[in-house]
């Protein structure tokens, strides 16, 4: 694997923020049940994209990577959630929703990519 590969960075930054958020959500907010939601999601995330770079095959790679692509879209919809339900700020919802939106950017590219 290379170290210089944007979406295992970007998904692995991306898994801190969510895990600093879930703690937000659990001690300052006291929520528990939907900080595991975004917790499990968000770090789904990185977790496929890596396991993706050691497929088996292509057809193995392009699997993981849309299983990635899917726990995105779950972890929008957690996000929004959150931020409709006042756990989160309007300010803090578009910052790491831009994060979230540019992951799937460029894990849709690779998938398709990968198709061809």
């Amino acid at each position: 694997m290379k170290n210089d590969n944007i979406i295992v960075e970007k998904s692995l930054n991306f898994a801190i923020r969510i895990v600093n958020l879930s703690k937000h959500l659990k001690t300052q907010m006291n929520e528990n049940v939907l900080s595991k939601q975004i917790l499990r999601s968000g770090t789904s995330i990185g977790a496929n994209v890596r396991e993706a770079i050691y497929g088996q095959s292509k057809a193995d790679f392009t699997s993981k990577m849309s299983i990635a692509l899917k726990e995105t879209a779950e972890t929008e919809y957690w996000l929004e959630l959150l931020q409709r339900t006042n756990y989160i700020s309007q300010i803090q919802y578009k910052s790491i929703m831009n994060d979230c939106s540019e992951i799937a950017k460029i894990i849709t590219t690779i998938v398709k990519n990968s198709k061809s």
